[in-house]
């Protein structure tokens, strides 16, 4: 699959309201509802980038009243106080700090959630015992999703925006488009930012010259 670049990060909602359900995300979300399931008091979510699983998490530590961490920014020793969701867990920069804050939360009996782009099968750390902790937890994967919750998603991401996109133009996108929630939450920000730029109208002749870097290859 071809990586995106995404020039045009922007700040999402991630209350439970503005979360889309589907079959592809029913095992995630049944496993969030039965924290005391969870082996070892660890569940790991995984699945490609724009999957859902950072909304999840939000979702969930909202629910619990846990602190969210992120992965990347995680440092030093961290004595959690309830609850505690780490994003981007398989990207930390100090393995030490979350070897010691999953020891820590599982010494005070506090679950942790974490959100991933691999399964804990296919993370390597240098430090053997935070390799074993995170492949003796559960974990579950974000299913690619369907093309229901696509075009429930494309509709969505468009009246944040207040876009209008006709039935030509949302085909075309959802036919073109890899299929992952990134591409479609990417190509809605550039045509956003190119109508108001530019003035014009969005067609499907737009949207092609707007969006031909992100299409995949026929």
């Amino acid at each position: 699959m071809k990586q995106l670049a995404l020039p045009f990060a922007e700040s999402q909602n991630f209350s439970a309201e503005d979360f889309c359900t589907a079959p592809s995300n029913a095992q995630a979300r049944d496993w969030l509802a039965r924290p005391d399931t969870w082996s070892n008091g660890r569940l790991v979510l995984w699945g490609e980038p724009g999957c859902g699983k950072t909304h999840l998490l939000h979702i969930w530590a909202a629910a619990v009243g846990a602190t969210i961490i992120n992965g990347a920014t995680l440092q030093g020793l961290v004595r959690p106080n309830g609850p505690v969701a780490v994003d981007d867990s398989d990207i930390v920069l100090e393995p030490q700090a979350l070897l010691h804050l999953l020891n820590a939360a599982a010494e005070a009996g506090f679950p942790v959630l974490m959100a991933a782009r691999l399964p804990p099968s296919r993370q390597s750390y240098r430090l053997a015992d935070l390799t074993s902790r995170l492949r003796a937890a559960e974990a579950v994967e974000i299913r690619a999703p369907e093309d229901e919750l696509l075009e429930r998603l494309l509709t969505r991401l468009c009246a944040d925006r207040q876009l209008s996109l006709n039935f030509s133009v949302r085909n075309f996108l959802l036919t073109h488009l890899p299929r992952t929630a990134a591409a479609l939450r990417e190509a809605v920000a550039r045509l956003d930012h190119a109508t108001l730029d530019q003035g014009k109208k969005i067609t499907r002749p737009f949207a092609a010259e707007v969006l031909a870097e992100l299409f995949e290859p026929p």
